[in-house]
């Protein structure tokens, strides 16, 4: 089952009758991967969006035509496009300014400066035999700091290792992967 072009091209033409200046997006395995800069880029555009979402086999080719971009949130199969919309609005909303209270909410949580988060802890510093590390109750920021870092790094290497090479990385980086890999080694 394919999208026939003629609904979707009378939608489209319906949509822009009233001039507002309007990004057609499709959502398609064919398309750039979404990610986080890509959110970040549509936060930014002053214009409003349109979603195409195929559903079985897709949309008529022709389609195309009215497209400024084809975006894909992963290497798998959906049964239709509209969960990779939702997907694509809630990260790109989050970062409109206004919509979370605080700003400094997207400033230092998983790929806002290329790495994944650092582990989080609440209160009580113990919970059945599980402690907060004694670092974060120390009250030494300058060192809550690097453990955070060093955490993310190695969050980062042990998990999608294929981040770091995306990372501009500091000299004070370079030192602790190379900790993480010699400690690393020494677990063997």
């Amino acid at each position: 089952m394919v999208f026939k072009p003629e609904p979707i091209f009378r939608a489209i033409d319906f949509l822009k009758e009233d001039g507002e200046p309007r990004k057609v997006v499709l959502l398609t395995p064919q398309g750039r991967p979404f990610d986080q800069s890509i959110a970040e880029e549509y936060s930014k555009e002053n214009t409003r969006f349109v979603f195409i979402c195929g559903r079985y086999e897709g949309i008529d080719e022709r389609v195309k035509t009215l497209v400024d971009e084809e975006i894909s949130i992963g290497d798998y199969v959906l049964t239709g496009g509209e969960l990779a919309a939702l997907v694509v609005i809630d990260a790109v909303t989050r970062l409109i300014p206004g919509a979370l209270g605080d700003e400094r909410s997207i400033e230092d949580e998983s790929f806002s400066w290329g790495l994944l988060d650092y582990p989080h802890y609440t209160r009580p510093r113990e919970f059945r035999g599980l402690h907060v590390p004694q670092v974060l109750v120390s009250g030494d920021h300058r060192e809550i700091e690097h453990w955070r870092r060093k955490q993310a790094l190695r969050r980062t290497m042990e998990v999608r290792p294929d981040l770091i090479s995306r990372v501009k990385l500091t000299e004070a980086d370079r030192k602790i992967l190379s900790e993480i890999e010699a400690s690393s080694g020494e677990d063997s």
